[in-house]
């Protein structure tokens, strides 16, 4: 059977460009798309319903929405919206999936929001719109999260639950683990080391077996960047040089997960900081060794690609979600259709 597949679309190609792109995916047998809401850039609602009008099949999922952006009512209210826009898939699966995120910095202090106690606000979340999506009405008082006899108001139409699964994007252990607790599934950091990934499915399977799961109950897709060029593998590492380099200056604790030298993120930092320009990330590509690269993502030629992405399977990951970074989306997917590891 071939391996579930998954593309990770953020902003680095023209909408209507990837909206082709997951139709060409679905036809050659992806399974689902996920979008990045992480930065100030493209909204994944308004990008999700875009693909779910185009496709017939495919799932869709949010990579990951701030939880700090919109009240559960108003997510519950979103998700419930799509999923009727969506339909289901031929085996009854919701084809839309809810990935909920804790935001970062330095953008959440910048629009005036304070990220404080962030496991107590996740969990406050998951709960109250894993409690919406039944459909009936719901009453929840905790630190962060307030609903007063609040239900989701549908007037016309069907009442059924809302068969929507939740997902965290989780990096640090605490997360994972309450992850594993909570959710369905967890949605696993890209630019990290196959390492790393072991220890965040073990950390996942911690906080499931507390509640009486197993690591099999939960599902683990992972954003996994792949940089991918037969024609011109040079210059596919140095694309992933500047994402690394990109991580390097503003997502360090993703970098430190992956036991980066920190030396080398103080380097970086020098030349990378939040906006940076294509120039700054090219500087600071320079400073990075092929074998950095090689440890946090699959970049090189297809062979190259698919030998990585392997490994990441291997660690535990059930679906790799392929962050393309060349300017040609097709060759990935073609490199990845129904294929077996």
């Amino acid at each position: 059977m071939a391996q579930r597949m998954a593309l990770y679309m953020q902003d680095k190609h023209p909408i209507q460009y990837e909206i082709e792109m997951v139709k060409y995916a679905e036809e050659k047998g992806f399974s689902e798309i996920w979008q990045a809401d992480t930065r100030l850039a493209r909204d994944c609602v308004v990008m999700m319903s875009a693909f779910l009008a185009e496709t017939k099949r495919m799932r869709f999922g949010s990579g990951v929405l701030p939880i700090w952006t919109r009240n559960p009512a108003v997510i519950a209210a979103t998700w419930s919206t799509m999923w009727e826009l969506a339909g289901k898939t031929a085996n009854g699966q919701s084809r839309v999936m809810l990935g909920l995120g804790a935001w970062w910095e330095p953008i959440s202090s910048r629009v005036g929001v304070e990220r404080k106690r962030p496991l107590t606000a996740m969990r406050e979340n998951v709960e109250a719109i894993r409690q919406l999506f039944t459909m009936q009405e719901v009453t929840y008082e905790g630190e962060f999260v307030h609903l007063d006899r609040v239900k989701l108001d549908v007037a016309f139409g069907d009442l059924s639950p809302r068969d929507i699964p939740i997902y965290i994007g989780a990096t640090g252990p605490k997360m994972l683990e309450m992850t594993g607790e909570i959710c369905d599934g967890v949605v696993l950091n890209y630019v990290v080391s196959t390492d790393y990934i072991r220890r965040a499915v073990a950390q996942v399977g911690k906080g499931a077996q507390s509640v009486g799961k197993t690591i099999a109950d939960i599902d683990r897709p992972e954003l996994l960047v792949c940089s991918l060029s037969d024609d011109d593998p040079d210059q596919a590492m140095l694309t992933g040089k500047m994402l690394v380099a990109y991580y390097l200056g503003t997502e360090p604790h993703i970098m430190k997960a992956s036991n980066v030298d920190e030396e080398l993120i103080d380097r970086v930092q020098e030349f990378v900081g939040w906006p940076a320009t294509e120039d700054d990330y090219r500087r600071a590509a320079a400073l990075i060794p092929d074998d950095v690269v090689r440890n946090l993502m699959a970049v090189g030629t297809s062979h190259e690609c698919l030998d990585k992405v392997a490994e990441y399977i291997d660690a535990g990951v059930t679906c790799p979600i392929l962050y393309p970074m060349m300017d040609d989306i097709k060759p990935v997917i073609d490199a990845f259709a129904d294929w077996t590891p």
